[in-house]
């Protein structure tokens, strides 16, 4: 296996972050209340639904959860990716899949299933300038366009870099946390510093 380039490390290491700080129930939890203004305070209301498997076809999503019937999806993105709603898609199917194998559901029922609502966010801190929120649209990339599309995923994009999202930043401090330390980082890579060293200075900083 060849090695893997600078850009791809430097993206690989806040990925793998952000998955594991929101990884947590009560982390998550804390992210959920200042996304939708809610209060919630028990992390057992929180169902886990994250895609690990590897039957699924090599894919993995990096946090998914369901509570009040909203299926939530949240990815985190370290570039400017056009087609996140057609990469959520096929995540929310795989969800929906395991929610209709959870709960014993017949699909050729008569009666309508009732599901989860679905709610997919993108939270971006790349280097490329992005405005505190933007929305993805599937039937962007159609070759045909229909009004209305035939099929709809959207996706919200959040800007989590440092200065962006000032309330949501307040609202969540761990969010904060991972904001900073990403941009102290980033600060030190900018003057020729190895990841792991500008990595161990920030932790220093921001301890």
């Amino acid at each position: 296996m060849g090695k893997m380039s600078t850009a791809s490390v430097r993206r690989s290491y806040k990925d793998s972050l952000f998955r594991m700080i929101f990884k947590e129930k009560r982390e998550l939890l804390s992210l959920y209340n200042a996304i939708n203004g809610t209060s919630y305070q028990d992390p057992d209301e929180l169902i886990v639904t994250t895609i690990e498997d590897v039957l699924y076809m090599g894919r993995k999503n990096d946090v998914s959860f369901l509570i009040e019937d909203v299926m939530n999806l949240y990815e985190h993105q370290s570039s400017s990716n056009p087609n996140m709603p057609l990469r959520g898609l096929l995540y929310i199917a795989m969800l929906y899949q395991g929610f209709i194998e959870q709960n014993n559901l017949d699909v050729y029922s008569g009666a309508l299933l009732r599901l989860p609502s679905p709610k997919y966010l993108v939270f971006y801190n790349g280097a490329k300038e992005e405005p505190d929120r933007r929305e993805l649209r599937l039937s962007d990339s159609f070759v045909k366009q229909e009004n209305p599309p035939v099929l709809e995923c959207r996706a919200v994009m959040l800007n989590i870099n440092y200065g962006h999202n000032k309330e949501l930043m307040e609202a969540c401090r761990k969010l904060y946390e991972y904001s900073r330390f990403v941009e102290t980082i980033r600060g030190y890579l900018g003057t020729g510093m190895k990841l792991e060293a500008a990595m161990d200075q920030a932790i220093e900083d921001c301890i």
